[in-house]
């Protein structure tokens, strides 16, 4: 029996330590387990994040002037590409039967005969028959008509000036008279050499070296790029000095509706005139009314809020603003009237996040839909007469869109996106909540446009310019642009001729644009 006994405990402890091996095995394993599982829940939050990143990059890379508030000049060639393929993809087949030029019903754009022109001269009877060659004798059919516009061959006409000089009886001094436009002793160009290098730069675009080269093929005569460049620099003294500057920002502050917008250009030294390095981008800023009776450019070395403020213009304004939603503007909105936001530039964006999914971001689309919707209305209102829509129009329209924004609201206010940011549907949304009073007044001030779409076309100009040119050598010489071409564009616009014009600002007597109150 203590044999049996010894027997049994042996096995006893054989069957424990089995067990504890075992316990150690399978606490083993739990580890291992737990690992893995610890490094799957890794992988796969790395995954997530992998994903995330790919749906940011893939977001970036659809980023184009056509769904966001990059510029054209600043968007990638493969952005330019797509563009312009799905430009080509959307033009419809020309028919077959269809004949090249303007269609039947096309108003033409030939000229008109003038009634009362500037000379009539005599032509050479015909001496041969249309139809059958023979010579023609003196039986008169009748007289026809036609008409020739052209101008004089251009020729440089250099004028020697005598100059008389008179004694002073009272203090002896001896005086010379001034030739026009010049100074005695001196060799200069006259106003419309002045004028043709000016409008070649400001109106063509051309740049200095190539102006000159142009104009000397014109008049026959060597032209400096230093005397090209001058021009632009005496012309843009003269309008200083009269005040120019100061009478638009004048004539710009007693207007009811404004538009701003601003672009970067390029300035090889963007420093002040002490020398001193500017931080910042240089940036062309205009500030005009929805028409085209004002139209005002400004130079400033950054688009800060405190560059913006400085122009003088928007500091002391009290109308009404339409412009995009930088905070540079945003900071005159306390003190304005109201704020009408670009809905151009809210459609861009609302573009690019219905791309992300358009079944989960649908929403983005049913906004752009109303807003257009709400622009339809307002034009069928004026077109009426009407100087308000009608109520209940305008609750169901905002209802339509208080609802959709709020829909993107909710379904993109849990969603992830790259680095813990919140989800582009979501920004936008919530920016479309807080401002709808903005996004909407043009449907309560007919006089307030819904886009801002009269900035961006002002601002193609400097565009255009530094595409030709490539560049500004200083703010300085950006700002002369700026005062010339403010000078020109708005001048014309009151009926103006560019070169009538300059010639005023030459001789100190400039057009100068008055406020409307006055």
């Amino acid at each position: 029996m203590p044999d049996e006994l010894a027997g049994a405990g042996d096995e006893l402890a054989a069957l424990r330590a089995a067990n504890a091996r075992l316990r150690r095995v399978v606490e083993a394993k739990d580890t291992e387990i737990a690992a893995l599982e610890a490094g799957q829940a890794r992988q796969a939050e790395l995954i997530r994040k992998l994903e995330l990143r790919v749906a940011e990059l893939e977001r970036r890379a659809r980023v184009d002037s056509g769904n966001s508030s990059t510029p054209p000049s600043r968007e990638p060639l493969a952005a330019r590409e797509r563009r312009k393929a799905a430009r080509r993809a959307s033009q419809r087949e020309r028919s077959k039967e269809r004949r090249p030029g303007g269609q039947p019903g096309h108003a033409g754009s030939g000229l008109e005969p003038e009634r009362d022109p500037d000379r009539t001269e005599q032509a050479d009877p015909p001496s041969e028959c249309r139809s059958c060659g023979a010579g023609l004798g003196g039986a008169a059919a009748g007289r026809g008509w036609g008409q020739v516009w052209d101008v004089p061959p251009v020729r440089l006409e250099k004028v020697h000036w005598l100059l008389p000089k008179l004694r002073c009886g009272c203090c002896g001094a001896v005086t010379t008279a001034d030739p026009p436009h010049g100074r005695a002793g001196t060799v200069v160009y006259g106003p419309n050499v002045n004028a043709a290098a000016v409008l070649l730069g400001s109106e063509g675009n051309v740049p200095v070296e190539r102006t000159a080269m142009l104009m000397a093929a014109l008049l026959g005569t060597p032209v400096s790029a230093g005397f090209v460049a001058r021009a632009h620099e005496r012309l843009a003294a003269r309008l200083e000095a009269a005040g120019s500057g100061a009478a638009m920002k004048a004539a710009l502050r007693a207007e009811e509706t404004l538009c701003a917008d601003e672009t970067p250009v390029n300035v090889i030294r963007n420093a002040g005139r002490d020398g001193t390095v500017l931080p910042g981008s240089p940036q062309v800023i205009t500030i005009r009314t929805p028409g085209e009776r004002l139209i005002w450019y400004a130079a400033t070395p950054s688009r800060s809020s405190e560059a913006i403020k400085g122009l003088g213009v928007m500091d002391c304004y009290r109308g009404y603003l339409v412009r995009d939603d930088y905070n540079g503007w945003a900071q005159f909105d306390v003190q304005l009237a109201g704020v009408q936001q670009c809905c151009q530039h809210i459609f861009r964006h609302l573009k690019g996040v219905h791309a992300l999914h358009p079944d989960w971001q649908r929403w983005a689309d049913d906004v752009r839909q109303v807003l257009k919707q709400a622009q339809a209305a307002v034009q069928d209102a004026i077109t009426a007469g009407q100087d308000a829509l009608d109520p209940d129009l305008l609750a169901s329209l905002r209802e339509s869109y208080d609802q959709a924004v709020h829909w993107g609201e909710i379904t993109n206010r849990l969603r992830d996106w790259d680095d813990g940011k919140n989800h582009p549907g979501y920004v936008l949304a919530r920016r479309l909540k807080a401002k709808a009073g903005q996004v909407w007044l043009f449907t309560r001030n007919f006089a307030v446009p819904w886009t801002n779409n009269a900035s961006e076309q002002a601002i193609k100009g400097p565009k255009r310019h530094q595409a030709v040119s490539g560049y500004w050598h200083s703010l300085e010489t950006l700002a002369r642009y700026c005062r010339v071409r403010s000078y020109l564009v708005t001048s014309r616009n009151h009926g103006i001729q560019p070169i009538d014009a300059i010639h005023a600002a030459l001789t100190g007597r400039p057009w100068l644009p008055a406020p409307v109150s006055a």
